[in-house]
């Protein structure tokens, strides 16, 4: 019968070749997978490590970590990283090997080493800006020509969260009421199935891409850790080239997500973008009461201008012909025997000419006021256009305090009394927020 060894004493060779090959403690570079708490207070976690190109997991072992290591190494780990000790970060952590007869081998975490981990989200994040701009798709959606008025909103949040409450009770109750039209994509907004939600949710709104104006993506504030779904490639990829404008109003405490930089226009809360959506109507809005004024004005200056110009002609008629008279009365006195005949003869020439000057004139002056005339109406109907009551009966609405226009949010103050006008009449109102 040939020598054998049982599969226990097997193990237990093992056991011991790792613990003569191995020092007690040594450092481990590797990314958490499936990390998971008992209520005890351990952490079990298992390590991966992934191959370069093609993301295949080509290592794993078990990890934990006890108790009493772990109610330290948390909070640490997590004050200086800014992110949730969780699955997909990579760390650097100091364990001890150990091999279990049944359960084979594992690693004991006793620390951690969380500048690793910082450096490598780092790096991360700048070898996706690289990409991006490589692939010159990084200003793309910037490049996109953005609305007047943009006033159909496709809008990328949670539905119960705050932030999305703060961006519709903004744009409902806005001080210009200005109407915008909006349709929530309901997505997750943190975690690791929020990428594939927010991805499906401007899919649905390519679909339809002709209805609105554009995107906007709105969260409130929460952990870092919460927002790392925003610097993701594939959505920063999909955003770039994305057909509509993408306005962002991701609520975070630390420097601009890779989402923010290749928005069309990133704001930094949802207040902040519904602010900035409002503004657009408030530049148009003042832009057309100033072409209104400065046409007002061109037609003032035109009418007094030709008014001059008639009289100024009137004035000149009159003294050619005085003058005229006055030589011909002269030429007429020192001549009246010699060239009484000549004298008739002048004058009726000069009854001629004066004939001629004055369907000239009259002539001209016809002309000159059926131009003036069609100017005129030209500009009446300019005016007519853009006056009040046309813009009033668009929809849009003229709020006074003190009997002035209000063109800005900051003109008001809390509890001054203003007047909305409709086309229908008006309304008095109280400042309350």
């Amino acid at each position: 019968m040939k020598e054998a060894i049982t599969l226990h004493e097997l193990n237990n060779l093992i056991k011991l070749a790792l613990r003569e090959c191995f020092p007690d403690k040594f450092w481990v570079r590797a990314e958490l997978s499936e990390v998971r708490t008992t209520g005890a207070g351990h952490c079990y976690v298992e390590f991966i490590e992934k191959e370069g190109k093609n993301g295949n997991i080509i290592a794993k072992m078990r990890g934990n970590i006890w108790a009493n290591t772990f109610r330290l190494l948390k909070p640490y780990f997590e004050d200086e990283t800014n992110q949730r000790f969780g699955s997909g970060l990579k760390v650097l952590v100091q364990v001890a090997i150990d091999f279990h007869e049944v359960y084979g081998p594992s690693l004991t975490v006793t620390d951690i080493d969380p500048t690793f981990t910082i450096g490598d989200m780092m790096r991360q994040r700048l070898e996706i800006i690289r990409r991006l701009q490589e692939e010159q798709i990084f200003d793309q959606n910037k490049r996109l020509s953005f609305p007047v008025l943009p006033q159909r909103l496709a809008i990328i949040s949670s539905a119960t969260a705050a932030g999305f409450d703060d961006f519709m009770n903004q744009i409902k109750n806005n001080s210009g009421s200005y109407k915008f039209y909006t349709s929530l994509f309901s997505a997750l907004m943190q975690g690791e199935q929020a990428e594939n939600s927010i991805l499906k949710a401007l899919s649905a709104i390519e679909l339809q891409k002709n209805k609105y104006d554009a995107v906007v993506i709105i969260r409130g504030g929460g952990a870092v850790s919460d927002l790392n779904c925003f610097d993701n490639y594939l959505l920063a990829k999909r955003c770039a080239t994305y057909p509509l404008p993408i306005i962002t109003g991701i609520g975070h405490e630390r420097d601009e997500s890779i989402l923010d930089m290749v928005a069309h226009t990133r704001t930094k809360t949802p207040t902040a973008a519904a602010e900035f959506l409002i503004s657009c109507f408030e530049n148009s809005e003042t832009r057309l009461i100033e072409f209104q004024d400065g046409i007002l004005s061109e037609v003032k200056t035109l009418l007094d201008r030709e008014t001059k110009r008639l009289q100024v002609a009137t004035v000149e008629l009159s003294h050619r012909s005085r003058v005229i008279l006055a030589n011909e009365k002269h030429r007429i006195g020192l001549n009246s025997h010699l060239f009484k005949t000549a004298l008739l003869s002048s004058l009726s020439k000069e009854k001629a000419k004066m004939k001629e000057y004055q369907y000239l004139i009259k002539s001209s002056t016809s002309q000159l006021l059926r131009n003036e005339q069609n100017k005129l109406t030209l500009f009446d109907q300019t005016i007519q256009l853009s006056s009040p009551e046309v813009m009033l009966k668009k929809g849009f609405t003229v709020t006074t305090k003190n009997g002035r226009i209000v063109r800005s949010v900051n003109e008001l103050l809390h509890g001054d009394q203003i007047v909305t006008h409709f086309l229908d009449g008006v309304k008095a109102s109280i400042i309350s927020k």
